[in-house]
């Protein structure tokens, strides 16, 4: 079974509390954004790789990873991860009907099994669908002065994570509708439901930890570890 990859690289992390983007932070021994791209080339189901990369990106033509021939296509992101996934698409030598994996830059985790686990449940899937975890910890709402204004039930509520698998033309229509609407789908499963799709959940690992503070980098370190990994 045959696939493509977006990528959205184009973020500048403001969130994590450095000047470098945290997709080009090192983690044992590599770049972050380097370890979220190297299951898929390692892959040889994946077709190829569109990077969509913010316009004053300094950091991506230094990466050894460059060097792979026609399977890397960078091209040029957006302000919004909306809007950046819609380019990448765009740079994909790709069919309609052709599967895409869409995976956060700054998830540097995500392991064989889960992207194999993907393709196998979703493979004749007629939306798609995207890794996500069962919620596991009580949920609190908080009112404007941050008291408890509720328990919330956790039963029926996942995390999502990525990839997230869609069809190239669907997801594309999908991505075009909502910005043409003023809307910023924050994940892709988002845009296909608000077309009346209904993505399916695959369950993922909570190892597939997505880097937003520099407590994360540890967490993924760790994982890596296990795997195997030294620096």
């Amino acid at each position: 079974m045959r696939y493509w990859v977006v990528m959205p690289a184009a973020g500048a992390g403001r969130r994590f509390g450095t000047a470098l983007p945290k997709q080009y932070v090192r983690l044992a021994g590599r770049c972050v954004i380097e370890w979220s791209l190297q299951p898929f080339l390692d892959d040889v189901r994946c077709q190829g790789i569109a990077v969509a990369l913010a316009p004053d990106d300094a950091h991506w033509a230094g990466l050894t990873l460059v060097a792979e021939p026609g399977r890397l296509l960078p091209t040029l992101g957006g302000e919004e991860r909306c809007e950046s996934v819609l380019r990448g698409l765009a740079a994909l030598p790709a069919q309609p009907q052709d599967w895409v994996l869409v995976h956060d830059a700054a998830r540097p985790c995500v392991s064989r099994a889960e992207i194999d686990a993907l393709l196998a449940q979703l493979g004749d899937h007629p939306t798609g669908g995207l890794l996500a975890v069962p919620l596991a910890d009580t949920l609190k709402q908080a009112d404007a002065d941050g008291a408890v204004a509720a328990t919330v039930p956790r039963a029926g509520l996942w995390r999502a994570l990525t990839p997230q698998m869609f069809r190239h033309g669907a997801l594309t229509a999908a991505l075009q509708r909502a910005l043409s609407r003023g809307e910023r789908p924050t994940d892709e499963a988002q845009a296909l439901e608000a077309c009346g799709g209904r993505p399916q959940l695959v369950e993922g690992s909570p190892q597939n930890i997505k880097i937003t503070n520099a407590a994360d980098l540890a967490l993924a370190e760790a994982v890596l570890r296990t795997r195997g990994v030294t620096t």
